[in-house]
């Protein structure tokens, strides 16, 4: 190498000293074009950029389309591809088996709505420690196509059936349940997304992210709702996002009054800018208000939709597990000491 040549630029790397591509997975074997392999980015942008070590995030799915991306991202971590509609089970026997272990599981429609709503229902009234993303795009993929239970109605698949039943629209049911994190965004709008992942990522308690995600094979076509074109008509943004994570001081320069400030439990804070509506996202009833306005409209409406800055414990506390993961436990600490076994007993007899 020559005086005169340029010495290659050293890759960035986030603060736990990783490179970005630490958080890849394997080459997609997803349709090309699909939104999935969009949110697949953005996963690993939000985890890169918040530095969380691979190691320390285990990964689940069920079955499904969406069920595939784990594969797709953090290379590293630990991997689960579970039954269908069951992930949530598997996801909280991890977290109780190490309570350590950062959790993300990818769902789709009908892993989430269909098959696995009860699961989902029981997730969400436990607070467990979780980013739960659903790749939303209105049809069955894996099984050529049909109506999933979260299509518009009136929609109209690729062979011209129209869909007559009313769909489930899985943001409202988890701010009815409870959820205390909630937010939508388009596999498409990187903007959005990011922030949205990396404030559901820094959250203490299910996170959870529904992600309309068109489908190019199935559902990409005039008449879907769920289409490129339809979404990018039909999407409406509550606000402008940007995130700090609480290890950085942020340096803004805004007049007052034009943003609002949510804090999560680590500290982090994610920032709004107002846009056409004042929304605010901590107004539990106003957002369920909201987005039921925006549905009469036939608006898609986007962003942080919920978020509770003083949300119910998450399940291991709730559950008074001990800071040491079960799974490192010796015999030692398992056993129930004789004093402590007689008052047991006592209580049956």
């Amino acid at each position: 190498m020559s005086a005169d040549t340029p010495t290659p630029a050293a890759e960035p790397t986030n603060r736990s000293g990783f490179v970005k591509n630490a958080y890849e997975g394997l080459p997609s074997t997803l349709c090309s074009g699909c939104g999935h392999d969009s949110i697949t980015r953005h996963i690993i942008s939000g985890y890169w950029e918040l530095g969380v070590n691979p190691h320390f995030v285990a990964k689940l799915s069920g079955i499904g389309c969406s069920s595939k991306t784990p594969a797709y991202f953090l290379r590293e971590a630990h991997g689960f591809n579970t039954v269908h509609g069951r992930m949530p089970s598997v996801a909280a026997g991890a977290k109780l088996a190490n309570n350590k272990l950062h959790l993300i599981g990818v769902s789709g429609d009908g892993d989430t709505a269909s098959i696995g709503m009860g699961q989902f229902v029981h997730m969400v009234r436990r607070n467990l420690e979780i980013v739960y993303i659903v790749e939303n795009n209105g049809v069955y993929g894996l099984t050529k196509g049909q109506f999933s239970a979260t299509a518009d109605i009136g929609s109209v698949l690729k062979k011209g059936e129209v869909n007559e039943l009313p769909d489930i629209d899985v943001c409202t049911m988890a701010i009815q349940l409870g959820c205390n994190y909630v937010a939508r965004s388009f596999s498409g709008d990187a903007k959005q997304m990011v922030p949205l992942m990396k404030g559901a990522i820094s959250h203490n308690g299910t996170a959870m992210l529904d992600v309309v995600s068109p489908c190019v094979t199935f559902n990409n076509h005039e008449g879907s709702t769920r289409s490129f074109t339809a979404v990018k008509a039909n999407d409406v943004p509550l606000h402008d996002l940007g995130f700090h994570p609480y290890f950085q001081t942020p340096e803004v320069e805004l007049k007052p009054g034009e943003e609002r400030e949510v804090e999560l439990p680590d500290g982090s804070v994610i920032r709004m800018k107002k846009l056409a509506a004042d929304y605010d996202p901590t107004d539990r009833m106003r957002a369920i208000a909201t987005i039921a306005e925006a549905k009469a409209k036939g608006q898609l409406l986007t962003g942080l939709l919920y978020v509770n800055t003083k949300q119910n414990k998450p399940m291991v506390e709730h559950l008074k597990l001990t800071g040491t993961p079960l799974h490192a436990l010796g015999e030692k600490e398992c056993l129930i000491p004789q004093d402590a076994f007689e008052k047991i007993q006592n209580r049956w007899r």
